[in-house]
């Protein structure tokens, strides 16, 4: 394997890295609503467990209130009972007969901090897939160069490419965090 490849190969994985954590961002509540707070929800509708996202129209019209608008009224039941049972959405959905409204209540001082301390460690996960990405192409550089593939200089220099790549990418984490930690904590 060249070394560009072995690059080309770990910068894809520590972009799917990144991605995922991305995700894993999207999905933390930061004190208003957001209609992607319910993206991960199933609901049995149909004889079988479907995404919400497929069942209705999930929008936040205001700060502190997500409305979900079922395709099919004869969901509406089901929907709301998923939500409701739900553990860490923590949400008590209420619907007149055509749309489910459920209230965010705003956060306090002390969930806004157990939510940074989760954001933690979403990021430190995420940290250790980038290592473990890192790690498994130094190893393929290792084998690469024990059958002289590559020369010794060569594995000196994808070392030290890997190394700045992994810097990039943990500063690139470090952002997120320091700007999701800042949304969570404003009131």
């Amino acid at each position: 394997m060249q070394p560009s490849q072995l690059l080309d190969q770990t910068t894809t994985k520590l972009e799917a890295a990144l991605g995922h954590f991305q995700e894993e961002l999207n999905k933390i509540r930061t004190g208003r609503a957001h209609a992607g707070a319910l993206d991960k929800l199933m609901v049995k509708a149909y004889g079988v467990s479907m995404p919400i996202k497929q069942l209705a129209n999930i929008t936040a019209p205001e700060a502190q209130l997500i409305q979900v608008t079922p395709f099919d009224p004869g969901n509406l039941q089901a929907i709301a009972s998923s939500i409701r049972e739900d553990q860490s959405l923590g949400l008590n959905p209420v619907d007149d007969g055509a749309v489910i409204r459920i209230q965010v209540p705003p956060l306090t001082t002390e969930r806004r901090t157990e939510i940074v301390k989760q954001l933690g460690d979403i990021a430190e996960d995420c940290m250790i897939k980038m290592r473990n990405s890192r790690h498994e192409s130094l190893k393929e550089a290792e084998t690469a160069k024990k059958s002289k593939a590559i020369t010794e200089d060569d594995f000196r220099d994808i070392g030290k490419q890997m190394d700045e790549l992994m810097s990039k990418y943990k500063n690139k984490v470090d952002l997120l965090v320091a700007a999701k930690e800042k949304d969570i904590m404003t009131v």
